[in-house]
């Protein structure tokens, strides 16, 4: 393990992912996974590796337009992350909807090797 997967450095690249997901932008977030990195979503039974990574993220973007993350909490230590969030975003019905979250990333050389998603999306709050 390098000076790039100390806990202040993943700290560092963990904002900056964070910041990518709320701006929709899919180049800077597979920039910094690692090669043959595994996303999965344990909660909607959803997983993908290498280089379907990206177009599985493309598709949420699409299905999702508006999700936006907000960070509750970060946990990180050498080699390791954990990120409580709460997300937002509109459903096809038009409903504002926000819901409850937790992302574990190990990582390597200061890439992301993993993304598991545990979420309480499947009970969702509907904002009025």
């Amino acid at each position: 393990m390098g000076a790039s997967d100390s806990a202040a450095e993943l700290e560092r690249i963990i904002e900056r992912y964070n910041e990518a997901w709320n701006a929709q932008d899919l180049e800077a977030i597979v920039s910094l996974h690692a090669p043959g990195m595994v996303f999965e979503n344990h909660t909607a039974g959803e997983r993908a590796e290498g280089a379907e990574v990206g177009a599985h993220i493309g598709r949420i973007f699409a299905n999702w337009p508006d999700l936006r993350f907000r960070g509750r909490r970060l946990y990180a230590r050498d080699g390791l992350v954990v990120s409580e969030w709460t997300a937002t975003a509109t459903d096809g019905e038009g409903r504002r909807l926000e819901w409850d979250g937790i992302d574990v990333f190990p990582f390597e050389n200061g890439l992301i090797l993993r993304k598991d998603v545990y979420s309480a999306g499947h009970r969702p709050r509907v904002l009025p």
